[in-house]
This record gives structure tokens, C-alpha cells and sequence, in this order.
């Protein structure tokens, strides 16, 4: 592991208290623009937690900066009580943070099962591991991830043939089976239909209080079905947080974002 991450960097319990993913004083700058501006922002260990905003707030550099996507300017961020800050994608991803990206990174030319078997956590590369005999329980697993989204029927279906939907849960699939312990899901209803919504946010609402899951959205009605902690962003700055309903009635958050 590189000089990015090491023991002497573990910030002290009481100071972020209990949670999972805490920054402070935390800033993105991108040729003198501020992408990302934020005091404090905190998520707990196993909560469920949904960022909007408009187009340009910030809420995927966030997620950029929690990943080790993008390194920040100044400031600290924490997961698991450890400052990330100059650690690599890869150092942090073992620590047990995931990501789905909006579009869904899956592998065409796998099958559906194929793709899920690459993702189990004992996966180190695509190929040697598609030859490795899988024990049973990880077949079991697979299936039963599967059979969550509705995915059961066409495990032997090579990727590329799949619906848009289909396409967005196997990439969730995928996620859930490498078992992070930290979940950060960009627009998981972007273009999908009510059912697939419906069972999308059932899906996530089943991992609710077993993982930390943090949830960039733009859709409110999905956002209403995870009836969960609401940060709004904007500016690349921290707008409000509550409940929708709450927010509904915050002038600056309608001015910024739900009044448009």
C-alpha cells in the first residue's frame, strides 16, 4: 500500500463520532472554480442517505472525492474513522467502498451470472476466475441476488442483450455481491419505468441498516419511496438537510432545486 494511507492517519473516534463518512473544511477546485465547498457532512455507519441538487451542485464530485476519483484541494475526509484524503481509488475501494456509476459498468460479452461471479470478493481478474470452480454458496448467492431484481430468468444472457433496466440492477447486482461496506449509487432510477423504480428502491430499502449506502437521485418520487435523510447540494455547497416533506417547505431549497 502506498504512502497514501497508513495506521498513524486514523482520526480519533470522538471526533467524528459514529460516522462512517465524515468531512470537514473540504474543498474542489478546478482552475480557480469551486466544485465543491463543504463545511461538514457526516453519514452514519449502516444509514441510507440521498443527495439531490440541480445539474452542477456538486453531488458526484462528492462522491468523486469519497471514491478517490478526484483528490481534494484542501480539507479532510474520513471513512471508517481513517483520513482518505491522499489515499488512491484503490486503497480506498479495500476498505470496502463501491460505486455505481450512472451508466452501468458492466461486461457485454459475460453473461449475466459471468458478471456477477467477477464481482464476488474474492475476484483479483476477469478470466482466471471464470475457469475457477465457484463453491456452492457462492452459486447460491448469485441466484438469490439475482432473484432480488427479477434477474434469475436470464442469468445464461449475455450482458449486452439486456434492457436498460436490466442493465442498471445487474450493475447494482454486481455491487451488492462484492459486499462493500460502504455503497455510493449514482442515479440508480435514471430511465427506468415505474416497476423497475418500484423494485429498485425495494432492492435498496432491503440493504437499509446492513451497509452505509449514500444515493445521488434526481427522480423525488424514487427519492420519496427511500423515505430517508435528504442532503440537498448546491453550488458545491451543503443547502439543507431533512426529510422531503421537510425540505418541501425550505424557500432556499425550492428557489435551488424541487421548484424548478
Amino acid at each position: 500500500m502506498s504512502e497514501g494511507l497508513n495506521i498513524d492517519r486514523i482520526v480519533p473516534i470522538d471526533k467524528v463520532g459514529s460516522y462512517h463518512v465524515y468531512l470537514e473544511a473540504a474543498t474542489v477546485e478546478f482552475d480557480g472554480f469551486a466544485a465543491l465547498d463543504i463545511d461538514e457532512f457526516g453519514v452514519f455507519y449502516n444509514e441510507l442517505r440521498v443527495i439531490i441538487g440541480p445539474n452542477g451542485a456538486g453531488k458526484t464530485t462528492l462522491c468523486d472525492v469519497i471514491s478517490g476519483r478526484t483528490p481534494l484541494t484542501s480539507g479532510r475526509v474520513h471513512v471508517d474513522h481513517v483520513d482518505i484524503a491522499r489515499a488512491s481509488d484503490v486503497e480506498i475501494a479495500a476498505m470496502g467502498v463501491g460505486r455505481k456509476f450512472q451508466t452501468p459498468t458492466v461486461f457485454d460479452s459475460l453473461t449475466v451470472f459471468e458478471n456477477m461471479d467477477v464481482a464476488l470478493p474474492r475476484t483479483k481478474s476477469v478470466l482466471p476466475n471464470l475457469w475457477r470452480r465457484r463453491t456452492e454458496q457462492e452459486t447460491e448467492r448469485i441466484i438469490s441476488i439475482l432473484g432480488e431484481v427479477g434477474l434469475d430468468d436470464c442469468m445464461e444472457t449475455p450482458a449486452q442483450y439486456l434492457s436498460h433496466g436490466q442493465r442498471q440492477w445487474l450493475a447494482l447486482s454486481m455491487l451488492i455481491a462484492a459486499e462493500p461496506r460502504l455503497l455510493l449509487v449514482d442515479e440508480p432510477a435514471a430511465g427506468l419505468t415505474d416497476r423497475e423504480t418500484q423494485m429498485t428502491a425495494e432492492l435498496l430499502l432491503s440493504l437499509r441498516g446492513e451497509r452505509t449506502i449514500i444515493v445521488i437521485e434526481h427522480d423525488m418520487e424514487f427519492v420519496r419511496m427511500l423515505d430517508s435523510l435528504v442532503t440537498v447540494m448546491n453550488e458545491g455547497k451543503i443547502l439543507a438537510q431533512g426529510r422531503i416533506e421537510e425540505l418541501k417547505e425550505n424557500r432556499e431549497v425550492v428557489q435551488a432545486y424541487l421548484g424548478r
